[in-house]
């Protein structure tokens, strides 16, 4: 089985930054890629960012150089750092991977439970 734990949401100011982390646990065999998605209210759920296996990343272009994608291989965890955080940031993170577990046949996509982050001033 495999978790992602999430954690860093909260409220933040407009301007101010927040930085996300998100742990894979499980029998994983190996990560292929991890990234965020957001949620806001009344809107479909967006790719934020994502890094692949090979380090490489890509940011959607309402984040562009305010947020930050990173990865630990070693630790099987992300994280964003999110600067200048704007009322339209707000929304629901949530962490994905996509990964195949020891044993299995293929890789499958896994999500955690989600983070609240709310930009108000």
């Amino acid at each position: 089985q495999v978790q992602l734990v999430e954690s860093g949401g909260g409220f933040v100011q407009p301007g101010g930054s927040l930085r996300l982390s998100c742990v894979a646990k499980g029998n994983i065999l190996r990560i292929w890629t991890m990234g965020w998605y957001r949620q806001a209210p009344g809107k479909e759920r967006e790719l934020v960012a994502v890094v692949r296996d090979d380090g490489s990343t890509t940011y959607s272009d309402s984040v562009k150089g305010r947020f930050t994608l990173s990865r630990d291989k070693a630790k099987d965890s992300a994280y964003l750092q999110m600067d200048n955080l704007q009322f339209d940031d707000t929304g629901v993170y949530t962490c994905t991977i996509n990964a195949r577990r020891f044993l299995a046949h293929a890789n499958f996509d896994y999500w955690g439970q989600g983070t609240q982050v709310t930009v108000s001033s």
